[in-house]
Parts: C-alpha cells; structure tokens; sequence
C-alpha cells in the first residue's frame, strides 16, 4: 500500500521549502556559469563588410525572394512578403506578417522539424484562437503530407 508522508511539523515545511530554494539557486548558478564559459563565436563578418552593409549604395532585398526593395516598400511587389521596416512593431500591419507565417505553414514553406511545427501550433493559438482549429487543420494536412518531420528527396534547405 503507498503511504503518503504528512509533514506535521512547521518546521519540517520550512526546512523542505529551504532545500527546494537552495537546489533552484544551485541550479540557476549552474546555468549562469555554463554561459559564461561557453565558446564565443567569431563574427563572421569582418569590418569591411559591416561598413557596406551600412554605406549609402547598400540595397534592401526581400528576405523571402531577394528582390531589391526601395526603402520605402511595405511589401514585396514580387512575392508580396512583407519587408518594411517596422513591420512586426505596427499592429496593423503585423497582421500581414503574421498571415505571412500562416500561410508559409500552410503551403509547406518551411522546415519540417518538430520545433517549427510546436512554434506553429503555439503562434495559431495564442494570436487568433478563434481561427486556430482551421489554420492547424492546414498546417498538419501540410505536415502529414510533406512527412511528419522527415526530408524529402528534393526539399532545399533554406525553405
């Protein structure tokens, strides 16, 4: 029969709060001193690039279909991908971003994993609940078709 320990002292519940908290600031220190010591990465990008990315004959391309951009375009007038600026900091047009990433899901342009697939299923239901079921009903119809996860022969990369 499973017995279940009953703390009928106040001070053995102080001391069982005392040792949770003790172990979350171990392990919180833990964490801190892991990124610390971590490797740094080099930049790939040395200071002569840099500086033409920021120099005045710099061009702006679609992050989605490369097309030069002029500086003032909300979207794209090849793909229509949005590409201004501020784009996800302006709620009215963050809208369009956001379809933009539901209708990549729905398509099937993006990489099958199963983190991009619970990054998915997290934005639909937290952003439009009331269209959620329908946007994740095309999303995993995508999903089952392209695999469930696994490559294609002939999916590219940088989908």
């Amino acid at each position: 029969m499973f017995m279940m320990f009953q703390a009928s002292e106040p001070i053995e519940v102080f001391i069982g709060e005392f040792a949770i908290l003790g172990l979350a600031l171990f392990i919180v220190w833990r964490i801190v001193v892991w990124v610390r010591e971590a490797p740094v990465r080099p930049d790939p990008w040395d200071a002569e690039v840099g500086n033409q990315l920021a120099g005045p004959d710099a061009v702006e391309v679609c992050p989605h279909c490369l097309t030069e951009q002029p500086s003032t375009a909300w979207f794209c007038q090849k793909c229509g991908s949005a590409v201004g600026p501020y784009n996800n900091l302006m709620p009215y047009v963050q809208v369009f971003s956001e379809g933009e990433v539901f209708r990549n899901g729905a398509s099937g342009r993006f990489r099958n994993r199963p983190l991009v697939l619970t990054g998915f299923v997290l934005i639909a239901l937290s952003s439009s609940l009331a269209f959620a079921p329908v946007i994740l009903f095309f999303l995993l119809a995508n999903w089952e078709r392209r695999g469930g996860g696994t490559k294609q022969v002939g999916d590219s990369e940088h989908r």
